[in-house]
């Protein structure tokens, strides 16, 4: 473990995200690493709509896709998304992979903080986003990093 929260769902390809030859469009791929990243949000108690009622919001600024093999319909996914920074901006890793361990893609996003109310961008991640890896971390076992 990084000492950073990270994350992993399975989900299952849904036929509406394939093509006529059942493979999945590649934008969908995206939408995994959403689906990854909630997951990952939620572990810190730092959802999208913590972040909107704690006055921020965190727009993708980069986005970075690496794509390995193909996904099919009716494949069972692992998404797995690993935070690596946080002090300045929320910048993720993400990968997928079929049940048999094969990865199929790799990318990263990066958010920066924004206000609200001002829509200014930050320099730095707001207290709210600190206090919440510091409460995560809290919660981790020094001793073999397992949650409490």
């Amino acid at each position: 473990m990084s000492g950073l929260p990270e994350t992993e769902v399975t989900l299952e390809v849904p036929f509406f995200d394939a093509d006529m030859l059942g493979i999945v469009w590649h934008g969908h791929y995206l939408k995994y690493f959403e689906i990854a990243r909630c997951a990952l949000l939620e572990t810190i108690d730092y959802d999208y709509l913590t972040m909107k009622a704690t006055g921020y919001v965190w727009p993708v600024v980069d986005l970075q896709v690496r794509y390995l093999a193909p996904a099919r319909f009716g494949q069972t996914l692992r998404v797995k998304a690993r935070m690596l920074e946080y002090e300045y901006r929320l910048k993720l890793a993400y990968e997928i992979h079929d049940t048999e361990g094969r990865r199929l893609a790799k990318g990263t996003t990066v958010q920066v903080a924004v206000e609200l109310d001002s829509g200014e961008m930050c320099f730095g991640s707001p207290p709210v986003l600190l206090e919440r890896i510091a409460r995560w971390r809290e919660r981790i076992s020094p001793r073999d990093g397992s949650r409490s």
